[in-house]
């Protein structure tokens, strides 16, 4: 099982910049979360998108990030509009498959000011 996350980068504040992650070797039919890391900050809970339930996000980012997920080509993407500063971190991809997880390698967002 692998997940390649794709996108990210510089934008400035105010901005949206969008995370790919693709599945590979899973089937679909699970959860796929999201979490960051800021500098010097422990690794954090985002969002998490469900085959059937849609997605649920955590408070600093309701209304301003939203997924969009294509079974077919077993990907979820994280959009992400009105960055803040405090977005800036490096932003995960997981799936849990049992008592594993799979994490994707991390990709960077910075948001300048």
């Amino acid at each position: 099982v692998q997940l390649q996350a794709s996108g990210g980068g510089l934008v400035q504040a105010g901005g949206s910049v969008s995370i790919t992650c693709t599945v590979a070797g899973a089937t679909f039919f699970n959860p796929v979360h999201w979490h960051r890391q800021a500098p010097g900050k422990q690794r954090e809970w985002v969002a998490t998108n469900t085959p059937t339930a849609g997605s649920i996000f955590a408070d600093a980012v309701s209304g301003r990030f939203a997924i969009s997920r294509d079974n077919d080509k077993k990907t979820v993407t994280l959009q992400m509009s009105y960055l803040k500063p405090e977005d800036t971190a490096v932003y995960y991809c997981l799936l849990r498959l049992g008592q594993t997880e799979y994490w994707g390698q991390g990709t960077q967002v910075t948001v300048s000011s």
